[in-house]
């Protein structure tokens, strides 16, 4: 493992478990399949910066390129952001110098103003990691400092909220190690200061809007936990693993479209190299695919997460892997929600060795990734996986009000005829190519956004949420058994209608804009309430409930 600068980030303990586990393996690389593996690029560190690391994710900007993290390199040997085409053209974007931040491993976030967001794991004015913004042309500006009271070493990226802010997780030496949002203009609040110990991966977000992370050890028995955090800050540990079910997550885990939680471990499981897993929101964990760490030939140690991809497959990398005889440079898998696993690639080190930073899929349908080294000057290479699968349109911001602008990117949308949410038509605007904006209508339905281009229709990866809100009703009081009009949007698929936090038996959705709801049995004086598949909305005004 190329351990410049990452010196400067884990204590020499965790480095020795991490490079003792990297070191262990010995083996060959696995043959191509029909998937076609691209090295696009391999880094140069005095150029555009080298050693992209776990767990560094690149993010897919407006103009259709990805731009990411390299933790070492460039002019001052710490660290770059760089661009990259989906043909492979790097551009670097911006070199850090140790004043701006030094070494950053947590990759990049797409914020709603087309900038992106990220962390660096030291430097800045106390040497303890910054939190920054850069322009796709690469304007940086340095959003907070850390100072150790509110936390140090940030090694995971950011991840924007359902409400705009961005959350992330410090990783010091010593606590405390923190949670904290951070506004895009710097406002920067400590949400709590019980973070399990060392949280090495940028949140998941979750259909909840609550924000799903992983720590490196910690919990119950030491050996790492999946936990999560409400835009609040209040931690709740999901999942603590004990060795047998998995151990040691550096990476990031992934919420799927069905509410599970699916992620990997670096360590445990029967094979003791690791596991894919499947969490319910309730901690309810199911092995998907356990690793062979004596035998290798399925991989071994996952240090990156799962990209959750547009055919329902869950994709990753493993740092370790043989087949028989020579050195293992890790390997690309895939496995399915039942757990059918299959691998796809083996590294060479020739193309990319020790691929611990969590993949990403492009909305072209490609796979995109970083491994730490191989590659002509053993500065690690930027790859792509073409598996064959969909294209899609990915969702900058999933949850709206009627009105409210949506963010879309991907690819052939000039010439685009129609967005719909849920089936329901909207109003929609393309800037470019690779990117767009939508209105949320007011009938629109919670779920699945679609976009008709002329070379076919396109569905979002993610549900929308339409979030619902009530304008107001009538009459404004009355006995049990009036019938109450309420308008308003969103109202599609409304599951509950209560008065004073009592339940409606009887209600009927008129629209998206109105429903005709029964005071019920028991009804109080108080606020009416919706709650739809997007949401829940509360009423301003108070309906009295009269004798």
């Amino acid at each position: 493992m190329h351990c410049s600068g990452f010196t400067k980030v884990l204590s020499n303990y965790w480095l020795s478990i991490v490079t003792a586990c990297i070191f262990a393996f010995n083996g060959a690389p696995l043959p191509l399949h029909a998937q076609i593996y691209t090295d696009l690029h391999e880094f140069n560190c005095s150029v555009e910066g080298c050693s992209p690391t776990y767990p560094e994710v690149p993010a897919q900007g407006r103009d259709g390129n990805l731009y990411g993290t390299a933790r070492d390199g460039g002019t001052s040997n710490m660290g770059t952001v760089f661009m990259v085409t989906p043909s492979g053209v790097v551009t670097t974007v911006y070199d850090f110098s140790g004043t701006d931040g030094s070494y950053p491993t947590g990759g990049l976030s797409l914020g709603l103003d087309g900038n992106f967001y990220g962390t660096t794991s030291s430097g800045g004015a106390n040497n303890l990691g910054t939190i920054f913004k850069i322009t796709p042309a690469g304007v940086l500006t340095t959003l907070h400092t850390f100072a150790g009271t509110d936390g140090a070493t940030p090694l995971g990226g950011l991840t924007l909220g359902k409400n705009g802010s961005f959350y992330g997780t410090t990783c010091g030496f010593n606590p405390p190690w923190t949670g904290y949002s951070i506004t895009s203009s710097g406002a920067f609040k400590t949400l709590n200061t019980a973070t399990p110990p060392c949280s090495f991966a940028p949140f998941a977000l979750g259909n909840d809007a609550n924000l799903y992370g992983t720590s490196q050890a910690g919990g119950a028995t030491g050996r790492g936990t999946v936990f999560r955090m409400t835009p609040a800050g209040a931690i709740t540990v999901v999942y603590d693993f004990d060795y047998t079910h998995g151990a040691y997550l550096y990476s990031p885990v992934v919420v799927g479209n069905d509410n599970s939680i699916y992620g990997t471990t670096s360590g445990g499981g029967s094979g003791q190299g690791g596991v894919v897993f499947k969490l319910s929101a309730g901690g309810q964990i199911t092995l998907l695919h356990q690793f062979d760490d004596l035998s290798q030939t399925d991989g071994a140690t996952p240090f990156a997460g799962l990209v959750a991809a547009s055919d329902n497959k869950l994709y990753g990398a493993t740092s370790g892997g043989r087949n028989t005889g020579s050195v293992p440079w890790g390997n690309l898998f895939e496995v399915t929600r039942t757990g059918n696993y299959s691998l796809l690639y083996a590294f060479d080190n020739t193309h990319g060795a020790l691929a611990e930073a969590t993949p990403m899929q492009h909305t072209n349908g490609k796979i995109y990734g970083v491994a730490e080294r191989g590659g002509v000057s053993d500065g690690g290479v930027l790859y792509s996986l073409d598996n064959g699968l969909p294209k899609f349109v990915a969702l900058v911001n999933r949850w709206g009000t009627s009105g409210q602008i949506v963010q879309i990117l991907g690819q052939g949308l000039t010439g685009t005829t129609s967005v719909k949410f849920g089936g329901v038509s909207a109003t929609f605007k393309v800037y470019a190519d690779s990117f767009m904006t939508a209105t949320v209508p007011a009938n629109g339905v919670t779920g699945f956004m679609t976009v008709a281009t002329p070379s076919g229709t396109l569905t979002s990866n993610r549900p929308f949420n339409i979030v619902p809100v009530i304008n107001s009703f009538t009459p404004t009081s009355g006995p049990v058994g009036t019938v109450v009009t309420i308008t308003g949007s969103g109202f599609n698929g409304a599951t509950i209608v209560t008065f004073g936090g009592v339940k409606a038996t009887s209600f009927t959705v008129v629209s998206g804009t109105q429903i005709a709801a029964t005071v019920p049995s028991g009804a109080v004086t108080g606020k009416i309430g919706v709650k739809t598949p997007g949401g829940s909305a509360a009423s301003a005004a108070v309906f009295t409930v009269t004798l």
